[in-house]
């Protein structure tokens, strides 16, 4: 049996679109959590283990001794109502509606993967419901089973062109948080600490923390805030950090250098909060597994394959970490993840399914 009927993986996939799945709303995502479980019940013969960490809903297919895990996510960005705004739709071949490439279709492509094959002892399967929160309740779940396993396959949208992804940076995030003292800012303005000017002394010394390349580390200072009234010396100022690296080594001097931050001005002090997220996806990760898939799409007649580094992180950054080989973008090719332009090529599903497939197949052959 192959994993090619498009109409079925597109009803598959409305299907689960419709289920609007916000992470912050956890009825939603309770919801959600049944809806895939039906329907990989459908396509793998049995109904998996349902996990409820701190209330947010994870599901896992367990078939004999775990061999190779297969990651996705059930969870979007989009609150609820988005589909009023962008609903459901096929065009031209083109599939859109919230989540649909981030990353419903990759859960589609790969129910109806492992559902072509004759046996599936030796996989697991994970899909947690709070990825795009940064898998907090879901972290230790995927460790746990990546050091179970000899692979995982991740079933993130691909990059451009259908690009599978075989490198991905390590994520950190903070909170840099200035404490001054309040004073009248036309009466008194010299009784106070200025917090808004010590933060911009702490924005530009946390912004020099960037490879100046801009390609390896970056710290990138984003959400600011701070004050009270416009004519008030501030007496506390905030701003948030996204940190991406393409190694352990830099994330670490990172956070030294963020912990290391002092003030600048009298009666203010500094308070760091936040640390590292997500540990590096190096390359020598899905180095052999990207090269058994290429000659697997070689053999299924696929084309060659490409592959691509990203700064963006994801459960696949856990899985490498926990030292299992892992190769991710295997989902959905299209584009405009957490855009108003997301959207699917719908005769890439089959395709990236029969690959899927083939892929589990001769790993759980022992090939490499």
């Amino acid at each position: 049996m192959t994993p090619g009927d498009l109409p079925a993986m597109l009803d598959d996939l409305e299907e689960l679109v419709l289920c609007e799945s916000f992470s912050a709303d956890l009825d939603a995502v309770a919801a959600s959590a049944e809806v895939v479980a039906a329907l990989g019940a459908r396509h793998l013969g049995a109904r998996p283990e349902t996990i409820v960490v701190d209330g947010v809903a994870h599901l896992r297919w367990s078939f004999g001794a775990p061999r190779v895990l297969l990651l996705g996510h059930h969870d979007t960005v989009w609150p609820i109502g988005s589909l009023r705004e962008r609903p459901w739709s096929v065009t031209d071949g083109v599939a859109r509606g919230p989540g649909v490439f981030d990353m419903k279709a990759g859960l589609v492509q790969m129910f109806h993967a492992l559902g072509s094959l004759a046996s599936l002892d030796g996989v697991c399967v994970l899909v947690n419901g709070d990825e795009e929160l940064g898998s907090g309740t879901s972290r230790a779940l995927i460790e746990q089973n990546a050091r179970a396993c000899s692979a995982s396959l991740v079933l993130e949208a691909s990059g451009n062109g259908g690009a599978l992804k075989t490198a991905r940076k390590g994520t950190s995030n903070y909170r840099v948080t200035a404490h001054g003292v309040a004073a009248h800012a036309g009466l008194e303005p010299e009784k106070g600490a200025n917090a808004g000017v010590e933060l911009a002394h702490q924005i530009l010394a946390i912004a020099a923390m960037t490879d100046p390349t801009g390609r390896a580390t970056t710290v990138t200072p984003t959400l600011i805030s701070g004050g009270s009234s416009g004519n008030t010396v501030p007496a506390l100022a905030a701003v948030t950090v996204d940190v991406r690296v393409t190694d352990q080594a830099a994330q670490d001097t990172v956070d030294a250098g963020m912990r290391a931050l002092t003030p600048r001005l009298a009666g203010t002090r500094l308070e760091v909060t936040g640390g590292p997220n997500r540990p590096p996806m190096a390359a020598s990760s899905s180095a052999a597994l990207f090269s058994l898939a290429g000659r697997v799409a070689e053999e299924l007649g696929l084309g060659p394959l490409s592959g691509v580094a990203v700064g963006g992180a994801s459960d696949g950054n856990f899985s490498a970490g926990a030292g299992c080989p892992t190769l991710d973008g295997l989902g959905a090719v299209g584009g405009g993840a957490h855009a108003a332009d997301e959207h699917l090529i719908v005769d890439e599903m089959p395709r990236r399914a029969a690959l899927l497939a083939g892929l589990v197949e001769a790993l759980l052959k022992g090939r490499t």
